[in-house]
């Protein structure tokens, strides 16, 4: 039941409604004031009573297919129907209409029209596109609206520009197409004979030229094989002859145009000039040598009858069945195989082996599965060792060696990409220092410590004594940097002797030095870090080796080891100091585990706390540097952040806080930048941009004089400092990493009740 239309019971109909404007009835064509169109609509573009408005685009059934536009949904999709119309042609005897087929083109995506007439040679007419694509109207009086596939159907009259066009078939994208839309298409109709193309068309057959042009077309054979060669190794015995051998050979058959070109593989040192080519590329009799034909003798046509001179004035008639020509055979494609002997001009070349694309070309043409290839060169006589001299005691063994090995001696070279890239260079010193002990049973000697210096630069190294006081033994250099063999090699001898390499010195390790035994026992925190960076070369360091290990010799007895760990944790902390994780470590490793690979498991797992960062450092640092680049634009960055700060609260995100600084180029490096600013946060995410351009102002509130410490590389390390840096490991997430039994561990330790 309708409410009455009084005030307050009626809904007003403007609400939530945006768009008010009319829309206009009347206009100017050709210049001339008229009503444009009737079926506009109402104001807001909504339509009046009684009014149906019609579509302007193709309209389809809600639900079917994507809602996605149709320039998405229907894009390179296009219905293509066959249709002619007729055309008359005035003052002719021979024609009065003609029948021009073409091709309608209606595009799905934004409903319009293109007429294509195929284009017929010799046709004197202006042919190919004759309607360009756009949407066309429908015939007066509905000009107003254009045409939609609704409109199309097969054989049927259509109406383009008072141009009659009969749609007599389509395509089967097309037809598939309108039958899923609900269209119930027409039989397909047939296009009328055009009499006059009729005319033509038996004229043409009926005619043969008095000079019949052979033209053979070469052009589909080189745009399909165009770049695509076979390619066959060859030799060529020519022992027969004077100071003949054999030769190597390779030959290319290109697919382009059924051309060989062999080219000769001459080997360092054979006393042959180098020449470009063996045959050049063309095509090869078969039965070549030959007799020298006469001029004329090889044509392309050959003449019957000649009237009058050749040239102008002069008459000939071809001959069609080519009556004397002289006819060659050259080498295709299927005349080639692995075995086969071919007469290259007079010399018999016998192909050995093809490449891969040969063998796939002949497989899929020919369905040949034989490549094996033929062995025609004797086995390479075994190579005699040279003998080397051995070392005769004088320089060293590089250097003697260099003297064997060319009349003018060489000094030995240095690998000098090795040493470009390991040698010292700013803070990466590219130097292993260890600490090192005597390994002796004299009481005196036990107290002896040394640093043992290896550069990787060119794998040298050198042995430094501490002095030490009240010792009784003078410190100092022990041992001059230079390669140091490895024990147990013959002295005297032709090949290079080993030499310590750095994958041999670690933590525990045993090495020998000039008949001293030194046991490493500690190492600085450049080898560490150096060894864990590059785990690859190093195995002592590898951790993924090490646990890996470790499960192996652990996994009999993975109980045993928990309840240890449990019992040296009596507090639950799940972490330990590490000697008593060492100590663990040796117990369960059946002392398999060397004092470094126990080191790097401890470094690993590590509790360690990250050093807190001074802000008066930290501004310090950053006035050097602005004070360099003079920046003094702190009243501005001030308005900048006051500016942007919209309820003037002091403060601002950090990401907006350093897109200003940002945007001001305040010449400091973005970890400096970041962590003042970190310094400066309240409240979470929000900086105090006040107290952070204040503090950065160098000009109002300059910072102390601070004395900064550089630092250095140490040379004359003395091992002092070897205290090592892991106080608590976390042993929880080693047992999880080596068993996976985090779950079972802490029910473990709950029912222990720690």
């Amino acid at each position: 039941m309708a409410l009455p239309l009084l005030p307050g019971n009626s809904f007003n109909r403007n609400l939530g409604k945006e768009k008010f404007h009319k829309s206009q009835h009347f206009g100017f064509s050709n210049d001339t004031s008229m009503l444009l169109g009737e079926e506009k609509p109402g104001i807001g573009g909504e339509p009046l009573l009684g009014q149906k408005p019609k579509p302007k685009f193709s309209v389809f059934p809600k639900g079917v297919g994507s809602n996605a536009p149709s320039w998405v949904a229907f894009d390179k999709q296009v219905l293509s129907f066959e249709a002619y119309f007729e055309e008359g042609v005035p003052l002719s005897r021979e024609e009065t209409r003609r029948i021009r087929h073409c091709k309608i083109y209606f595009y799905l995506e934004d409903d319009t029209i293109q007429v294509v007439e195929p284009q017929i040679k010799n046709s004197c007419l202006p042919q190919g596109t004759i309607i360009r694509r756009h949407r066309i109207p429908l015939p007066s009086p509905n000009d107003d609206q254009f045409y939609t596939v609704d409109d199309f159907n097969i054989n049927m009259d259509i109406v383009f520009y008072s141009r009659i066009f009969t749609i007599v078939n389509c395509d089967e994208f097309t037809h598939n197409f309108l039958r899923k839309l609900g269209f119930r298409l027409n039989p397909p109709g047939s296009i009328p004979p055009d009499s006059y193309s009729t005319i033509r068309r038996k004229m043409k057959e009926n005619l043969k030229p008095l000079r019949p042009y052979e033209r053979t077309d070469t052009l589909k054979q080189f745009l399909e094989h165009d770049r695509e060669v076979l390619r066959f190794y060859c030799f060529w015995d020519d022992t027969l002859s004077m100071f003949g051998d054999c030769r190597d050979l390779i030959l290319h058959y290109f697919l382009a145009d059924d051309t060989i070109e062999i080219i000769e593989i001459i080997p360092p040192n054979a006393g042959r000039d180098t020449v470009p080519v063996f045959l050049h590329r063309g095509k090869l009799p078969k039965d070549a040598p030959t007799k020298m034909y006469k001029p004329g003798e090889i044509t392309s046509r050959t003449v019957l009858n000649v009237f009058g001179p050749m040239g102008r004035g002069g008459r000939y008639i071809l001959d069609n069945l080519k009556t004397g020509a002289v006819h060659q055979e050259f080498y295709k494609d299927c005349d080639l195989a692995v075995g086969v002997a071919l007469n290259a001009w007079g010399r018999n070349i016998i192909l050995c082996d093809c490449d891969e694309f040969t063998k796939n070309y002949y497989r899929t043409k020919y369905g040949i599965e034989d490549f094996a290839p033929i062995q025609y060169k004797a086995a390479p006589p075994q190579k005699t060792e040279r003998k080397l001299p051995p070392y005769n005691g004088f320089g060293s063994e590089e250097d003697s060696l260099c003297s064997c090995l060319g009349l003018l001696p060489k000094p030995p070279q240095r690998d000098f990409k090795k040493f470009m890239e390991k040698d010292r260079n700013g803070l990466e010193s590219n130097v292993l220092r260890f600490v090192a002990k005597l390994a002796t049973d004299n009481p005196i000697d036990k107290e002896r410590k040394f640093i043992i210096s290896y550069f990787l630069c060119d794998d040298s190294v050198s042995v430094f004594e501490p002095p030490q006081r009240n010792s009784g033994i003078d410190g100092g250099k022990f041992l001059e940097r230079c390669r140091v063999k490895k024990p147990g090699q013959e002295l005297f001898k032709s090949e290079l002797s080993e030499y310590f390499k750095a994958e041999d010195l670690f933590v525990g390790a045993r090495v020998k030095f000039n008949d001293h035994n030194f046991i490493l026992v500690d190492a600085d925190e450049y080898v560490f870090n150096y060894m864990e960076k590059n785990a690859n070369e190093f195995p002592m360091a590898d951790i993924i080796a090490i646990i890996s290990k470790l499960r192996s010799i652990a996994e009999p007895r993975p109980r045993e080891i928990k309840q240890l760990f449990a019992a040296n944790d009596p507090g639950n902390s799940t972490e330990m100091a590490y000697e008593t994780f060492r100590n663990i470590l040796v117990d369960i490793s059946d002392k398999q585990l060397t004092e470094h690979q126990i080191m790097t498991i401890g470094r690993y797992y590590s509790v360690r706390e990250k050093p807190e960062i001074d802000l008066n450092s930290l501004l310090a640092l950053a006035h050097e540097q602005l004070k360099k680049k003079a920046f003094e634009n702190f009243n501005k960055l001030c308005d900048a952040f006051k500016y942007n700060d919209r309820e003037k609260t002091g403060s601002l995100s950090f990401r907006k806080t350093i897109t200003i600084c940002k945007a001001f180029k305040i010449p400091l490096e973005d970890d400096l930048l970041r962590a003042i600013l970190h310094k400066y946060e309240e409240n979470g995410d929000q900086v105090n941009y006040l107290k952070f351009t204040s503090g950065l102002n160098w000009r109002e509130n300059p910072t102390p004089a601070r004395q900064i410490t550089p630092i250095k590389y140490d040379a004359q390390w003395s091992g002092e400092n070897t205290s090592n840096v892991v106080k608590r490991v976390n042993f929880m997430r080693f047992l999880d990493d080596l068993f996976g039994l985090r779950e079972y561990c802490e029910e473990h330790f709950e029912g222990l009740g720690h």
